[in-house]
């Protein structure tokens, strides 16, 4: 059965996720520079930075999910190569620091919310991520970020776990390399969420918005 794209991604349940936007993780001071290639040859920052725009512009909501660390590292356990990678210093992803801000064009604007996490490589579990989106009364996710490798398919199974539904737009995200990342979108996230582009969503929030304009006051 085709996907209605316009009751999943109505503004007035939708929120938009990016993950890991980072200067540490895909900027200027990216510790991880085969993934901030991907992410530059694909444009993947200013597609994300045009969709939050028009997300601010919808009413929807912009959650930027950011990976940290204290200055003495509590709380985060280098239990994985992906933890040692973006532990590494200085200065490290520490809570603070220019590596652990976002990329200048997503900002965070004043009406966005930052969801921050100490450990692990997904943003739901151990943050209040889920409590944030069921206070704003989201059903829908649109996840944009890096990277298709792990932290957007936990961000998917999380999501679907707790009862939301995922949209990925899939030009707004990046993996290493580029065959695998678009593997595990043709073969993983398809399962998981409903892929889209930065187009298919701001049609969808420009239909509801000219439909509000008509809609008799």
């Amino acid at each position: 059965m085709p996907i209605d794209l316009g009751s999943l991604l109505a503004p007035e349940h939708s929120a938009v996720l990016t993950m890991e936007l980072q200067q540490g993780v895909v900027g200027d001071l990216a510790v991880l520079p085969e993934l901030a290639a991907q992410v530059r040859a694909g444009e993947v920052i200013a597609h994300a930075a045009r969709l939050v725009s028009h997300a601010r512009r919808a009413g929807v909501p912009v959650v930027h999910c950011t990976a940290e660390f204290r200055p003495d590292r509590a709380g985060s356990p280098v239990n994985s190569p992906i933890m040692a990678a973006l532990a590494k210093g200085p200065p490290g992803m520490v809570v603070g620091s220019p590596s652990a801000s976002l990329v200048p064009e997503l900002g965070p604007e004043p009406g966005d919310f930052v969801s921050s996490r100490l450990h692990g490589v997904s943003p739901f579990t151990g943050t209040s991520l889920d409590m944030l989106l069921r206070s704003l009364g989201i059903r829908t996710v649109v996840a944009t970020g890096v990277s298709l490798n792990i932290a957007l398919i936990g961000l998917a199974i999380e999501a679907v776990n707790l009862g939301y539904s995922v949209a990925i737009v899939t030009d707004a995200v990046a993996g290493v390399p580029p065959e695998y990342a678009a593997a595990v979108l043709d073969n993983t996230l398809a399962m998981l969420a409903t892929r889209v582009t930065v187009d298919d969503v701001l049609s969808v929030w420009e239909d509801h918005a000219r439909d509000d304009r008509l809609r008799p006051s």
